[in-house]
């Protein structure tokens, strides 16, 4: 039972990190720093602790703030990552 479970956990993530931001972010990265090992730590342990989270988490959070207010704020901490990086993509286009 417990390694359907684990089995059924590790595909669905793994189909569902595939193409994502999150690797799209790490190639990125590896490619412009050429330090693909210490990419892989770093992109690796952050998914780990980020998932750690998650399960952690899980539906307690659900019930302490309604999902309109988790939306909005998942939306604003999108919105402010993509204009941080946008920015500085910017400012690298304007000093090269």
């Amino acid at each position: 039972m417990i390694l359907t479970l684990l089995f059924t956990t590790f595909f669905t993530v793994f189909l569902a990190e595939m193409g994502d931001k999150t690797q799209l972010t790490t190639i990125t990265l590896s490619s412009t720093t050429n330090k693909p090992l210490a990419v892989f730590l770093g992109s690796s342990t952050a998914l780990i602790l980020a998932t750690l989270l998650g399960a952690l988490a899980g539906g307690s959070i659900a019930n302490l703030i309604p999902a309109f207010f988790l939306k909005l704020i998942a939306g604003i901490v999108f919105l402010y990552i993509g204009g941080n990086l946008l920015l500085q993509s910017l400012n690298e286009n304007i000093n090269e």
